[in-house]
């Protein structure tokens, strides 16, 4: 049985993609700092094949003992989604030392060092699929979020540098670039008044926001190699062409029905 490793499953795309994969004949082994026992039952409610470890991926102790669970369980995996992040909303003026280091930690450390313990075994063995979530905030700007704008343009040049560094090793690293998603991330974001549906919807040509499902099929198809073999290093938007359309919004909004 494949195996994969997914962070941030308690919730949101992390959960899609653990549940899309699982469905897929994946054994799939769940990590959140939240507590995964009710995700991991309402798993093998549905007969699906599934582990979980909680822990912090920004902490290098807790991804060596990760590794350790992986490789009792499965050897080795053969899809890491590196999904655990964090959001700021902050000006950048005003973002403290303590909030940037917290979102670098989480959301490039934490890959960075999953990557590395986990990818291996996947290098010793010659076969592995490494993917990434991104956003599109790490393909251009986003006022107000710069830690978090940062830490994304990072992950893609990490995906980029593995890519290149093991392609040849057989192990693929590729990303996935969300545009907004309705999770509870978003939720708590609009809490704090930066921003309203329409502000989103008026802005991606598809009008609406993402699913975490949609994300979770980008996610599934990178990870595949019959699907997806000789693809390596590339920062897939999943955005509604959020990046593809520079229109003002008036414009946008004329061509809708």
């Amino acid at each position: 049985m494949r195996t994969a490793v997914v962070t941030g499953a308690a919730q949101g795309v992390g959960l899609a993609t653990a549940k899309l994969l699982a469905r897929a004949g994946y054994q799939v082994i769940l990590t959140d700092r939240q507590p995964l026992a009710d995700v991991a039952a309402g798993f093998a409610a549905e007969g699906l094949t599934a582990h979980h470890i909680e822990g912090d991926v920004s902490q290098e102790s807790f991804v060596s003992a990760l590794a350790g669970f992986v490789t009792d369980r499965a050897g080795a995996a053969d899809v890491l989604v590196n999904n655990a992040g964090v959001s700021l909303i902050c000006k950048a003026e005003d973002t403290t030392t303590e909030q940037w280091t917290r979102v670098m930690n989480i959301n490039l450390l934490g890959p960075f060092l999953l990557s590395k313990y986990l990818g291996a075994a996947m290098l010793a063995r010659r076969s592995g699929s490494i993917v990434n979530v991104a956003s599109v905030a790490g393909l251009g700007g986003v006022s107000h979020r710069s830690a978090y704008n940062a830490s994304k343009h990072g992950l893609i040049g990490l995906t980029r540098t593995l890519a290149g560094e093991w392609g040849g090793r057989g192990v693929r690293v590729n990303a996935v670039c969300p545009g907004w998603i309705k999770t509870e991330m978003d939720i708590a974001d609009q809490g704090s008044g930066a921003y309203t549906d329409a502000d989103i919807t008026n802005r991606i040509p598809m009008a609406r926001f993402a699913r975490p499902e949609d994300v979770a099929l980008a996610i599934a198809y990178l990870a595949d190699p019959e699907k997806s073999g000789f693809v390596n290093g590339v920062a897939l938007p999943v955005d509604g062409g959020w990046t593809a359309d520079v229109s003002w919004d008036s414009l946008r909004l004329q061509n809708r029905d």
